[in-house]
């Protein structure tokens, strides 16, 4: 085998490698054990596969850890980004404004957010919304409108249960 082709065979099984860690580190967030037991197993044959041919090379050449790092610089990349398009999840979003009326609260329930509201104790209006992951574009830029100083927490939500989501 060529060293092109060793180079090749090296940067892909790191970017299918590191692909699947970044899905099982979401799994494990996410409280799902065996899908993520079972995505470590083939994640460490993969990895052992490759570090191997990485240790034991049958060719000396500088562009064997280059494919090593590159594979997993672009399966952290892909990885991430294939993680955020296939896990559902909920975000829970809490927002501390002065300047948020009740006005613009019922703007944000027009646009489909369920929200709750608190006054706080230095005259300030606490928003607790819980949105699905892809609508978070929308309300950040619905909150940006109505406050561009507005304090914002963003969490991932591991567990809903009832209210209003849409």
């Amino acid at each position: 085998m060529t060293i092109f082709l060793i180079c090749l065979k090296i940067f892909f099984a790191r970017i299918i490698d590191v692909c699947l860690g970044a899905f099982r580190t979401v799994n494990v967030v996410k409280g799902h054990r065996f899908t993520a037991a079972a995505i470590a197993f083939v994640e460490v044959l993969i990895w052992y596969a490759v570090a191997r041919e990485v240790l034991t090379p049958s060719y000396s050449s500088i562009f064997i850890p280059i494919s090593y790092a590159g594979g997993y610089a672009m399966g952290t990349y892909l990885g991430t980004f294939l993680s955020s398009l296939f896990m559902k999840g909920f975000l829970t979003i809490h927002v501390i404004s002065d300047k948020i009326t009740d006005e613009d609260v019922k703007l944000i329930k027009e646009e489909g957010f369920g929200v709750s509201t608190l006054n706080t104790i230095d005259n300030k209006l606490m928003l607790i919304i819980e949105i699905k992951n892809k609508r978070l574009d929308r309300l950040r830029k619905l909150i940006k409108e109505m406050d561009l100083e507005a304090f914002m927490i963003i969490n991932e939500t591991k567990y809903v249960n009832n209210g209003f989501i849409k």
